[in-house]
């Protein structure tokens, strides 16, 4: 008989032994699954297609890890457990936290963890394998002696859902597996008592908090929310690899590979894929270089591998997106919204990587967009629709994207941008919901957007010959130019005796007193009283003159209402009264009685606005204010606190960090000022209407 089937023989025995000593976990499914904090310090991937995985980091731990592809979410938390004399203590619960970037020119990134009595620190640095999927941890531990117990505690969320999970354990490694999603965790510390239960029924951490060790070592437990634990027998230095696969065959063939290349080693390989791409791109403003570099890391690597283009808006899930994550119906942010594709793309036009921007909108044309013209609310990263809203500005911007790109070819012309042009033409200028994605009407941001929109697709036809569509577009556009005033400007309005723009009017008629109903339970209040800045878009798009009477009467009012400033500078709520956002004694957004707080891109929008009308110094100070509102891990979130709430002003709160649109807002802002101008401006537009 053969070395061969002498092996698989022994394979099969290993494995029918195995079975039989099965001791499987009691208390199925267990407790409720929930996400995690949203306020993310570190993201990382490497910077190749192979590598079909992503990391994040909060309070001290990894928490989601992507896997294939940025809308799958895998993992709650992994951390460790430091027990002694009967007390156990968690890295995320029990110690102080502090997160290092190891290399500003790499998503490399360290976490300290040191115990409130400062006996004993804990330092894990994270890399992923460029070849395989495949996280590797590094942990060094001091001040841990003979009498204290480490232990790995791991809790899966395979398939974007925390039930449904199935682990076991065999030889040295921790398996989970849900379909086709499977993961398998070993160490080079090696790894004992090991056990596999339901979260608060019979996981491990119970066990030790209850027992003080691990009494009953559970080798199986299915179908529920399982958690995974096991002792390091070498806790001073160790490496520990998360591999990911289709199958718990190669998930563990991919730890053990990794594992064995060395942490050193594939670090290496990982930060010199990220200095390849720092080396394609456009240098930043010297003062600004760490957090441009990042910014610009960040962006890179929140673009999909499978389905290129696709650029989500966060590795995150705002407050942990509701009562439970028990099924994988919750897409938080980690889905595609064409409004923020565009800003990220035209922060990759002005990195100077076209490629990547060219690979948006690809993505827009080719696996977004309807049949008939218009684009979902937002998508899964395979196209699949997932909200039902309809965001007229979210039908122009890939077109005015597509004419900053100079695609200007007849197929994408009759297949995508005209249907796109006649969409808004027929639909407009109201729309189903305005950018932040609520209420109906006319918006002076999304009318901007589709006149701009509408323009360009004029210019467009014309290069391809269909001077009846062009001219027809251009009427359209003129006339809601003409109009924009009348639908969305108040002259009797209560807050200012001189007319100033609406954030929106329903019926376009904004000198009534019609009541607007703010979401999430912010209150009814007439439609006049309610304002944003989304009028800048009409100077960002070039529909209006930045001296414009009604837009500097219109920014004295916002700056009176909805304007804050903090330590870090001056910062903007979305619109008054706004109740997206934590409750008023910081407890996290219950969709109503929550408080909408300062946003971190509107510094950005406003810096653009300065810069349109000459104010180079004002811009710089938006931009300087931008970079204060970074985490330790240089993550720019989607809102800060506004010094209303249980953290300090200017840091993040717990609806989205890192936000796509945010890190493009200040690549974005940092590259206009070096060139003096706001580069994504269409010129089309400018020369037609304000210049």
């Amino acid at each position: 008989m053969s070395q061969v089937s002498w092996s698989i023989i022994a394979l099969l025995l290993s494995s029918i032994l195995a079975f039989a000593q099965t001791n499987n976990a009691p208390g199925r499914p267990g407790n409720d699954s929930h996400w995690p904090t949203a306020a993310k310090v570190g993201f990382g991937t490497a910077n190749t297609l192979r590598s079909k995985v992503w990391f994040t980091l909060a309070d001290g731990v990894m928490t989601e890890a992507f896997y294939p592809r940025l809308d799958v979410p895998n993992t709650q938390c992994f951390q460790f457990i430091v027990c002694a004399q009967g007390r156990c203590e968690t890295e995320a619960d029990d110690m102080i936290h502090q997160v290092r970037i190891l290399n500003s020119q790499s998503l490399s990134f360290q976490q300290v963890n040191k115990s409130k009595s400062g006996a004993y620190t804990i330092t894990k640095s994270y890399t992923t394998d460029p070849a395989r999927p495949t996280i590797l941890i590094q942990v060094n531990v001091v001040g841990i002696t003979g009498a204290e117990r480490l232990y790995l505690y791991f809790d899966p969320s395979l398939n974007n859902s925390g039930m449904h999970d199935r682990g076991w354990s065999s030889n040295d490694t921790l398996f989970a597996a849900d379909k086709d999603v499977a993961t398998a965790v070993m160490s080079d510390g090696r790894l004992t008592e090991m056990t596999t239960g339901y979260l608060g029924t019979s996981d491990g951490l119970l066990q030790l908090r209850t027992k003080g060790s691990i009494v009953d070592k559970y080798t199986r437990a299915t179908d529920g929310n399982i958690v995974q634990v096991a002792r390091i027998s070498r806790p001073s230095s160790f490496t520990v690899a998360i591999g990911f696969g289709s199958s718990s065959g190669q998930a563990a063939i991919n730890a053990r590979v990794s594992l064995a290349k060395s942490f050193a080693r594939v670090r290496k390989e990982y930060d010199a894929g990220w200095l390849t791409y720092l080396r394609s791109i456009n240098p930043g403003p010297a003062a600004y270089d760490r957090q441009y570099k990042i910014a610009a890391l960040v962006l890179k690597g929140l673009e999909d591998k499978t389905y290129r283009g696709a650029w989500i808006a966060s590795p995150s899930i705002p407050w942990g997106g509701g009562p439970n994550a028990n099924e994988p119906t919750i897409s938080g942010y980690h889905a595609v919204w064409a409004r923020d594709l565009y800003h990220v793309a035209t922060a990759f036009i002005a990195l100077g990587d076209t490629a990547a921007a060219d690979r948006a909108l690809n993505y827009l044309f080719q696996v977004q967009q309807k049949p008939n013209g218009s684009f979902p609310q937002n998508s899964w990263v395979d196209g699949r629709p997932i909200g039902g809203g309809l965001q007229m500005d979210q039908v122009a911007f890939p077109i005015v994207l597509a004419h900053q790109l100079n695609r200007t070819d007849r197929y994408t012309w009759r297949k995508h941008i005209k249907p796109a042009a006649d969409f808004i033409v027929q639909n407009g200028p109201a729309t189903g919901q305005d950018r932040w994605e609520e209420k109906p009407g006319y918006s002076p941001a999304t009318i901007a957007a589709e006149i701009g929109g509408l323009v360009c697709a004029a210019r467009i036809g014309e290069i391809n010959g269909d001077h009846q569509a062009a001219s027809a577009y251009l009427k359209v556009a003129d006339n809601w130019e003409a109009n924009i005033e009348h639908w969305t400007v108040t002259s009797n309005g209560p807050l200012d005796g001189r007319p100033y723009y609406l954030r929106i009017t329903e019926n376009g008629e904004p000198n009534q007193a019609a009541k607007i109903e703010i979401n999430s339970g912010g209150g009814t209040y007439d439609q006049r009283e309610i304002v944003d800045a989304g009028f800048l878009e009409l100077v960002r798009l070039g529909v209006k003159v930045p001296h414009d009477p009604l837009i500097l009467n219109s920014i004295a009012v916002v700056d009176r209402l909805i304007a804050q400033t903090i330590p870090a500078g001056q910062a903007w709520y979305r619109y008054n009264h706004d109740a997206y956002g934590e409750t008023p004694d910081g407890k996290p957004y219950d969709g109503r009685t929550g408080i909408g707080r300062l946003w971190t891109l509107l510094a950005g929008e406003r810096g653009e606005y300065e810069l349109a009308r000459g104010n180079q110094a004002g811009a710089s100070k938006l931009l300087d204010t931008m970079s204060r509102f970074a985490n330790e891990g240089l993550m720019l979130p989607e809102q800060v606190w506004d010094g209303k709430g249980p953290s300090s002003a200017g840091t993040g709160t717990g609806s989205a960090t890192p936000l796509a649109w945010s890190m493009a807002q200040f690549i974005r802002l940092a590259q206009n000022l070096q060139a003096g101008r706001n580069l994504e401006t269409p010129n089309v537009v400018a020369s037609r209407y304000s210049r």
